[in-house]
């Protein structure tokens, strides 16, 4: 019995579902958003110049919001092409979550700064930053030759926009030290390019990934 459990442990390590993965991540992004809410300050009067005076928290806020959404959508598409919850993968994911948990603190040293150029370059860093491990997170799921989920032509067109978006966020926080708001825009215009998920499967009638019907079934 203790050598049937030896060899079975293995390979329950090597099958070992995303499942866990996927809860995991969705509470680090649950608990991130939940932060940022509460760092949020309520006007010093009771007017709407004393509202209009927190522009910075307001625009900061809403372009974390709607980055941090961004990042959670492409992060629940993708990982339904993981086969299996491999040490790499786990390891890519906890250094996304890493870098997406330190958006909270920029976006209050941003705001409290009102767009200074340093808090400005260092949260356009930050974007450059979770960008280049989502690109990391896309490799461990999808660059597996036993399990080919996404054609080769797609798959090139993801690294041109990925290399593309990330020389844009590093001319942002280079911007930004001279043009704080200039470099702002730059960083939320990119955003505009993840609006859908990146890795859509062309050519099928159904955009559902097919590792998850073979799961299915």
């Amino acid at each position: 019995m203790l050598r049937e459990n030896k060899k079975m442990k293995p390979m329950m390590m090597n099958g070992a579902s995303p499942d866990r993965v996927y809860a995991f991540s969705d509470g680090v992004f649950a608990i991130i958003i939940t932060i940022m809410v509460l760092e949020l300050k309520k006007p010093e009067g009771v007017t709407f110049h004393a509202l209009f005076r927190l522009w910075p928290t307001w625009i900061s806020y809403g372009a974390s919001y709607l980055f941090i959404a961004i990042v959670w959508v492409n992060h629940h598409y993708l990982l339904k092409y993981a086969s299996e919850a491999t040490p790499r993968l786990i390891w890519a994911n906890f250094g996304h979550l890493f870098s997406v948990s330190l958006i909270p603190f920029l976006t209050d040293w941003m705001a409290e700064s009102e767009l200074a150029p340093v808090p400005v370059a260092m949260y356009a860093f930050v974007f450059f930053l979770v960008n280049a491990t989502y690109l990391v997170l896309v490799w461990e799921t999808l660059c597996n030759e036993e399990n080919p989920a996404v054609p080769d032509r797609v798959m090139r067109l993801f690294n041109v926009r990925s290399f593309l978006t990330l020389s844009a966020f590093l001319a942002a926080m280079i911007l930004a030290f001279w043009f704080p708001l200039l470099g702002f825009a730059v960083v939320c215009c990119c955003l505009l390019l993840y609006l859908r998920p990146e890795i859509k499967v062309s050519g099928t009638k159904s955009s559902e990934p097919r590792i998850m019907k073979n799961r299915e079934m």
